[in-house]
């Protein structure tokens, strides 16, 4: 699974007072890092498996466009990637391999609206994108270094050891065969415990909003491997496309509302077709245009249209046809409790805008200047149950 969002690097060193670094002339992660910042400045100095100490730059995300940092291995290697808000921020990182496959995605996992991962890497060379939730502007930190290096992020883990909550691995309970699901809080069962015959890549899910989980999953010696929050609306999930080896892995439980709630968990073999649906269903990607994904086409906008959307969780997508050049105002007004979530794709799903919570209501706006041609617009219900969405489309253009 890739992306293709727009990227300004060197206008958000330029604005954070930075010196100019260097930007990538060739073609990195599979043209998704094209025009990416070296997280060291320069490529010589962003060989994260031989620096000495961390390397970390300041950022700044428009629009809902994406800041991406290049950095090397020359050897495998266990690392870190981090991105820190300033003031409200509240980043998302995706870390992308060479061909620019997502090798996992992270947000909150720093905590206090943080972003953090850690992960063996193969030698190679990686891109790690950045943006902000909300698809407004924001001013991060982003640093990407050794396990041994200085983190930038509290971390989940030094969050959920303040609760007092204490254990490990060797309490886990058995979630039972790939494909099973268990339910329980976080107080009852804070570590479930599986086991795989062969090596085999897996799917893990954490659900219940109300409680909000988290999960980490470890190997049989207690090494991290991954974790996650927030995947779908509150709740968790960890896609690993590279299979686990035959073993016994424990996925350790917090719930950052309430531990007393019961959470479903569940443990499958991983299925890369549900896991792009899955994408499609929380507008992460657009859809193909070929039928295989419910599509309402609304037509040619000429000045302004609306549609009322009976809106869930899962997107619901629609296309809008401009036959010439303007400006493109799209937005998501919730009716009672709604609070809609908005996202605009062009044709080849190259990422125009998203938004969620404009200004001071949780309505959603996303504008940007376009080209004729067809958009692909996605909203939902950023959380709860389903509510009407009143969707608006308006077409403006230079007066003459």
């Amino acid at each position: 699974m890739t992306r293709r969002p727009f990227r300004l690097p060197m206008f958000a060193a330029l604005l954070a007072g930075a010196a100019t670094p260097a930007l990538a002339q060739d073609s990195f992660c599979g043209g998704f890092g094209d025009g990416g910042v070296w997280i060291g400045n320069a490529e010589e100095n962003s060989d994260i498996a031989t620096v000495d100490t961390y390397r970390e730059q300041m950022a700044l995300v428009l629009g809902g466009n994406e800041y991406v940092s290049l950095f090397s291995l020359s050897e495998p290697t266990a690392v870190r990637v981090e991105a820190e808000g300033r003031g409200s921020g509240d980043p998302i990182i995706d870390l992308l391999d060479s061909a620019g496959g997502i090798i996992l995605s992270d947000d909150d996992s720093g905590g206090n609206a943080a972003s953090r991962a850690e992960t063996f890497l193969e030698a190679g060379t990686y891109c790690m994108a950045m943006r902000s939730y909300d698809g407004g502007p924001m001013t991060a930190f982003v640093r990407i270094g050794r396990e041994e290096h200085e983190p930038l992020t509290e971390g989940l883990m030094d969050v959920a050891a303040d609760t007092g909550r204490t254990g490990s691995c060797a309490e886990a309970s058995p979630l039972g065969a790939l494909g099973d699901s268990a339910s329980a809080s976080v107080e009852e069962t804070p570590y479930w415990s599986f086991t795989l015959d062969s090596p085999t890549a897996v799917t893990i899910t954490a659900s219940n909003e109300s409680a909000d989980p988290v999960i980490t999953l470890y190997d049989a010696n207690e090494n991290y491997i991954a974790d996650n929050d927030d995947f779908d609306g509150l709740n968790s999930r960890i896609d690993l496309t590279e299979p686990l080896a035959a073993g016994t892995y424990c996925i350790e439980m917090a719930a950052l509302n309430d531990e007393t709630l019961p959470i479903t968990v569940s443990v499958s073999a991983y299925d890369a077709e549900e896991a792009v649906q899955a994408l499609y269903a929380q507008g992460e990607i657009a859809p193909p245009l070929d039928g295989s994904v419910a599509v309402t086409d609304l037509g040619v906008l000429q000045s302004r249209l609306r549609q009322d959307v009976q809106a869930t969780t899962s997107v619901s997508w629609f296309t809008i046809e401009l036959e010439a050049a303007g400006l493109l105002v799209v937005e998501a007004i919730g009716g009672g409790n709604s609070d809609p979530w908005l996202v605009v794709y062009d044709d080849l799903g190259r990422s125009i805008g998203m938004n969620d919570d404009y200004g001071d209501s949780l309505d959603s706006l996303v504008f940007a200047r376009v080209q004729a041609g067809t958009y692909i617009v996605g909203v939902r219900q950023y959380e709860g149950g389903p509510g009407l969405i009143r969707l608006l489309a308006e077409r403006y253009v230079r007066a003459e």
